[in-house]
Formats: C-alpha cells, structure tokens, sequence
C-alpha cells in the first residue's frame, strides 16, 4: 500500500477528512521548504503538495503566478524540489508528498539526464520520496505510458476534474488515476472566484459513479467555516493560495509558524 492510500485508509477508519495544504516550493525563501513542510505537518496537513514553479503556468492565478516567479528567481527547479523532498524524508518517512506542476519540467528533466537512463524523472523522484504527480497540462488519455511508469516506481498520478468535466472524461481519468483526484471547485484559475459549495456538494455525488479513488476539493477554500463545509462531501480539503498570501511577507523565522497556526485552525475546524 502506498503512503497515500495508507494515509486515505486510516482517515476513513477513524471518520476524519485529509487537510492537503499546497505550497510552491522554494518560496517564499530558498532555503525554507523543508522546515515549512514540518511545520504543515505539525498543523494536521495529512498530504504536502509541492508546486513546482514554471515560467508559463496556465491554471494558477497572480498569487501563485507571483510565488513561482519568485522561486524561479531563486533558481529553483526539480532538481532542487527533490533534495527539498530528501531533507523531509530524513525526519518523516509516513506523510505523503505530491509534486504538482506542468509538463515542460518533467520532460525536460528526463532530457538533461536521459545519459543516467530513460524515465529520470521517475526513478529520481521515486527514490527521494515522493508519492505523487499531478501534471496539469497531461490529459489522461496521453499519458497511460507515464501513470504506468509512476506505478512502477510506487508512485501515483493525480488528474484535476472541473465543473466542466463530462462523464466521458471521468470515465478515462478513472482508467488511469491513482492516489486521489482533485475536484477543481470553480472555473477558472487559482485563487480567482467565489466558492459555490452547493455546486460542490451537488457535483462530488456525480465524480464518484465513475472515480473511485478518494476527491480531494481545492481552489477557492479560503478560511476554516469553508472547510468544514467541503469536508462533508469530499475525502480531503485542498488549499494553496491563502497560504501563499499568508507567508509571502513574512520574515524567515516566521514562516514555517504562520502557516502552523492557520493549519491548525483548519485541522480543528475538521476534525469538529
């Protein structure tokens, strides 16, 4: 069983919801990931989902855009995430990591290192820890050879579903989804837009006739009432861009505690 189901089971067993908290990595300090993804923890994150910054990000939205910019200035790319990854995994082998980003770093990460072997990526990601990939821009019926390559490095990969998604695209990224998937709450980007929770709650029945792995919602949850609200539908509550907001101006000491502190209010909202 793979950390992500291991993690989805036990919260099923004891009637709890997953709190996956997305950062980008190296934002909003080079150095700060590792020690920011413990303190997540801390709060009662049960999966980390580590974006990794690209310079033409089609679903994120200013705040998002922005962190990535900046990590991207730092120099940051996969190489750098995963010794991020390695560094977590010296203290914490149990909570689940997902890398969430685009295509073009992947593939061009597998070309920069292709003379180490075919499928670098995987084999590399595999062996600094990670659980699992979401790729935005992969459409599921292009990359069954790619989801077959994470499986057999024990990883999964996690599809985006949208309030536009039709049956027949459920139906094939349930062929090739693993881990969970992630309910993306509102048309448009990141960050963008109102969160309709009777429009959740009336989608996420439809999602599991043909998905059976657990839904994640994201996108547009914002503070703990919401939370709470997402929670009663869905297996796992997913928020990034508030905590972007709320550690891009902190101090280097402060970071890794001020997103300890909302996630706790969060995980207390959830667990009530």
């Amino acid at each position: 069983m793979s950390r992500i189901d291991a993690t989805f089971a036990a919260l099923k067993a004891s009637n709890r919801k997953a709190l996956i908290p997305f950062v980008t990595a190296g934002f909003p300090f080079a150095d700060v990931t590792p020690e920011l993804m413990h303190a997540m923890v801390a709060g009662g994150a049960d999966v980390i989902e580590l974006g990794v910054p690209f310079s033409d990000p089609s679903a994120d939205g200013p705040v998002i855009q922005k962190a990535g910019d900046k990590a991207l200035a730092f120099g940051i790319g996969l190489v750098q995430i995963l010794a991020m990854v390695r560094e977590f995994r010296q203290t914490n082998a149990t909570t689940p990591v997902v890398l969430m980003g685009y295509a073009n770093p992947i593939e061009r990460y597998d070309q920069l290192h292709q003379a180490s072997g075919p499928n670098a990526f995987a084999r590399d990601a595999a062996a600094a820890g990670v659980d699992g990939v979401l790729i935005v821009d992969y459409p599921p019926e292009e990359c069954e050879a790619f989801a077959a390559d994470l499986r057999a490095h024990a990883m999964d990969l996690i599809f985006l579903l949208a309030p536009t998604s039709t049956d027949a695209r459920m139906a094939q990224v349930a062929r090739v989804a693993s881990g969970y998937v992630y309910y993306v709450s509102l048309k448009g980007v990141t960050g963008s837009g109102a969160l309709d929770t009777g429009a959740v709650e009336a989608m996420l029945p439809r999602i599991r006739q043909h998905i059976h792995v657990p839904v994640g919602v994201g996108f547009g949850i914002r503070d703990a009432a919401t939370a709470r609200t997402i929670s009663k539908v869905a297996d796992a509550v997913v928020i990034g861009s508030k905590i972007i907001q709320l550690i891009e101006n902190q101090s280097r000491d402060q970071v890794a505690r001020t997103a300890q502190d909302f996630l706790q209010e969060i995980r207390t909202a959830l667990d009530s």
